[in-house]
């Protein structure tokens, strides 16, 4: 079995900021009340930054974990799918 620190190394360790705006910016159009980063909206470098994090009632998070599972997989399941496609027009052979 592989070690917690290998099966999480990133091949470019530099894709990580580009990843997670990624997964906001995602969220944001799926309507999904998240916010960026560590702190405040005032880091969210991103054309959706007003609506992330927006719960209805002025809150503004960082979690996840008050999202369903399918939530979080729909997330992550489009990031997969934008990569794929992001691949295949600029790497075909």
């Amino acid at each position: 079995m592989a070690s917690n620190s290998r099966r999480n190394r990133q091949i470019v360790p530099q894709s990580r900021e580009a990843l997670k705006q990624m997964k906001y910016e995602i969220a944001a159009e799926f309507g999904l009340p998240v916010g960026y980063g560590a702190g405040s909206m005032g880091s969210a470098d991103t054309e959706f930054a007003g609506e992330l994090g927006s719960m209805g009632n002025g809150h503004t998070t960082s979690s996840w974990g008050h999202l369903t599972s399918r939530e979080n997989g729909s997330v992550g399941g489009e990031i997969t799918k934008r990569l794929v496609a992001h691949a295949e027009r600029h790497f075909t052979l």
